[in-house]
């Protein structure tokens, strides 16, 4: 699994193969790219880095910001003026950037500082990044949790250097510069420098050493060197008076000389910083093999606890690359909370729930429990010290961002989490925080008027409510439950009885049609609100295509009409975007798991490739790819209802590690099948269930408990080429 992975994919525009059958009539409104990077990264670590450029929005590569259609080009080249840290993975428009502290190998003086050469013999794995700049120096880079360590080969030069710049933040676009507010710079000689910039209110600390035999070390500011200085302290900066400092060590470079950089991060000061450095790197010595060893190690034990078998290589690299992909966000960094003083885990760069409730949330409980533990206690205390629990979460203090994309959506995890007995949370603390959080935001005019607008979040609410009253009857406060219960259903006053969809509003990222599917905590009823099983599998057939012409796709620059068009098919957004990403599953409520198992093959075949380009649309922190895996499996969570639905797998066998359990999906009569390859000359693929065993009993329903595949077990499904009547009796549970 781990010699599968490329760091690669999703770092370029989209790039797969013309889709047929049905995965050619989706239609994707949101930019056509991965907007992955391939540097070093740690599992849920704090620290990435990776080569940077300034492009959107990781600051690797060479795109402008775009929102919409082929993300157009700032560069015609892959270059980099440098090596940065803290970078996002797969995110669309966040606004605000980290990629902090830039390491800088140059040859040349330090007025050049700044300007970006072209990259040349690329390397990424998980852990590991390296490539040649034009100037001839290679660069590796490794990282642990909380550590990065660089490693620069020069060429011969009689005044090389290792320049880092404190001052440097953001991206190379409009509006996406980070302006420190104070910083503090300090060299205390023998290869040894700290330094603390506040960025957005947060204090990032570094501790670096530098083996540097005989090379001096100086501060420098506004590209001048400060010969003799020993600290620099600014207590004021603003964007009209910010000029790049920071710190360097220079000397000559015999042929092949190397210089190892090892700096340890902190949010609480640099001493904290140092010991970080101690803990993961040791002292004084060089440590990049080791570390890069150590952190190889972390991740072959993550992406090892989802095994599979068979498949061809190219279907195994885009599995193992988008499992390596959800384990990269959000970071969790002990004991580094710059707002509280406690101990505890720190959860950040959770960017943003809604794309990762769904799908990655639930991955996490399965394969890394205790992190995901450690995520929701860091919820529960961000909700605790500033009142809000936050539908994204990044470095920087505000809760109360990105509330326009959804509401209560940490509740579908504290409840999975609650239902699946985790232990190390409060959950009657918990619960306070669950039922004050519904009040907030749109919560209150729910509150009032049992509906909100954008409509979407009148969706939320309702499940938060039900989500949180199955928390408080666990906990036998009935009245509390009762009351929850009662709004819970609410969901109702979402949706037009004449049309069966979500009556008009405003929709973030999609429209009535894109929302209008999702799986509420009641199918049963919603099915009945459409008109029955008939009317419901017809709104979902003309949703996702069958039946239509293929479409067009938006390019650069997409005209105004022809989004307008686009967003009038009404049409599924084919893994391009989030809002729809349950849908196909919503069949298995009305008795045609048949039809999510077309859509489902159609999506691993089409959507999905090698390669640069090979997602079609933001991974947004893992959040897409968690779907991918989860689909390969033949499991979907259903998020907040202890619930996974089963689809045939894309693998003829898998082995998922969850929690202290071993669950096997195992197959007869499964088919080998291509991606982005059409498959009419071929023989038909085995994607539907004929029947099901669960630890060898017959399954008759299309659905499992999460405690069921969380205690592990052996689930073995046959296959076939034709549609069966397996599952259409009996449906997955709804409340009514």
């Amino acid at each position: 699994m781990l010699d599968d992975i490329d760091p690669f994919i999703g770092t370029a525009a989209t790039d797969l193969p013309r889709a047929h059958g049905l995965a050619a009539t989706w239609w994707w409104p949101k930019p056509q790219v991965g907007n992955t990077h391939p540097g070093a990264t740690s599992p849920l670590g704090m620290v990435s880095a990776c080569a940077y450029s300034g492009a959107y929005p990781t600051g690797y590569g060479r795109y402008a910001k775009n929102t919409e259609g082929v993300p157009e080009e700032m560069f015609d080249r892959l270059q980099a003026s440098g090596f940065t840290h803290f970078q996002q993975s797969g995110t669309g428009a966040i606004r605000k950037y980290y990629n902090y502290v830039r390491v800088t190998p140059m040859v040349q003086p330090l007025d050049a500082l700044g300007e970006s050469w072209e990259l040349h013999d690329e390397v990424a794995e998980a852990g590991y990044y390296a490539a040649t700049l034009d100037t001839g120096v290679r660069c590796e880079i490794t990282v642990g949790a909380k550590t990065a360590v660089h490693r620069y080969t020069f060429p011969e030069h009689r005044s090389a250097r290792v320049v880092i710049d404190m001052s440097c933040g953001g991206l190379a676009i409009d509006l996406g510069r980070t302006v420190p507010l104070r910083a503090q710079v300090e060299s205390m000689g023998y290869g040894r420098a700290h330094g603390t910039v506040v960025m957005e209110g947060v204090p990032l600390s570094v501790y670096v050493e530098a083996d540097t035999p005989n090379w001096r070390q100086m501060l420098w500011y506004d590209r001048r060197l400060i010969d003799g200085g020993t600290r620099l302290d600014f207590d004021s900066i603003r964007s009209t008076n910010l000029r790049p400092f920071g710190m360097l060590f220079m000397g000559s470079a015999r042929p092949g000389q190397v210089v190892e950089i090892r700096m340890g991060f902190s949010l609480r000061g640099h001493e904290q910083a140092k010991r970080n450095l101690e803990r993961e790197c040791g002292t004084g010595e060089p440590a990049f093999n080791m570390v890069r060893s150590r952190t190889r190690a972390r991740w072959r034990d993550h992406v090892g606890r989802v095994q599979v078998e068979g498949g061809t290589k190219a279907r195994r690299t885009v599995f193992s690359t988008a499992l390596y992909h959800a384990l990269i966000k959000p970071c969790v960094a002990d004991d580094e909370s710059p707002f509280w003083p406690n101990s505890g885990p720190y959860a950040f760069d959770v960017c943003t729930m809604w794309d990762i409730y769904k799908t990655q949330l639930p991955l996490l409980a399965a394969i890394a429990p205790d992190r995901f533990t450690d995520i929701l206690e860091s919820l529960i205390r961000v909700c605790e010290e500033e009142g809000n629990f936050p539908i994204g979460y990044r470095m920087a203090r505000g809760a109360d961002r990105f509330f326009r994309q959804a509401s209560a959506l940490a509740h579908t995890a504290l409840a999975d989490a609650h239902a699946l007995g985790r232990p190390g949370i409060d959950w009657s603390w918990a619960l306070v925080h669950m039922v004050d959080d519904l009040r907030r935001m749109y919560g209150e005019d729910f509150f009032e008027h049992g509906r909100v607008h954008p409509i979407t979040h009148t969706l939320d609410l309702a499940y938060g409510h039900h989500c949180t009253a199955r928390v408080a009857r666990s906990l036998n406060d009935r009245r509390l439950a009762d009351d929850l219960e009662r709004r819970g259903r609410q969901w109702v006053n979402a949706f037009d009885p004449d049309t069966g969809l979500l009556r008009d509003s405003e929709f973030y990222e999609g429209g009535k049609w894109n929302y209008s599917f999702r799986l509420v905590q009641d199918m049963a009823a919603r099915i009945d609100l459409a008109g029955g099983d008939s009317a419901f599998v017809g709104m979902l057939d003309r949703f996702f295509g069958y039946g239509a012409d293929p479409v067009k796709q938006p390019g650069q620059r997409p005209q105004q009409a022809e989004m307008a068009a686009g967003y009038a098919l009404n049409r599924f957004e084919g893994l391009n975007n989030e809002p729809d990403m349950e849908a196909p599953w919503s069949y298995h409520w009305a008795g045609r798991p048949d039809r999510t198992a077309e859509i489902v093959h159609a999506a691993l075949t089409w959507q999905f490739g090698t390669g640069h380009g090979g997602l079609p649309g933001n991974d947004d922190s893992g959040g897409l790819s968690s779907w991918y895996v989860w689909a390969s499996l033949g499991l979907f969570p259903v998020a907040g209802q202890n619930l996974f639905l089963i689809n045939a797998p894309a693998f003829g066998r898998a082995v998922l590690q969850a929690g202290d359990g071993e669950f096997v999906i195992e197959t007869s009569g499964h088919r080998e099948t291509p991606i982005g390859v059409d498959g009419l000359d071929r023989d038909p693929p085995a994607q539907y269930v004929q029947s099901a065993t669960l630890n060898g009993e017959p399954l008759h329903t299309t659905h499992l408990s999460a405690a069921d595949v969380h205690r592990g077990g052996r689930l073995h499904l046959r296959l076939g080429p034709e549609p069966s009547s397996w599952g259409q009796g009996l449906r997955p549970p709804s409340l009514s």
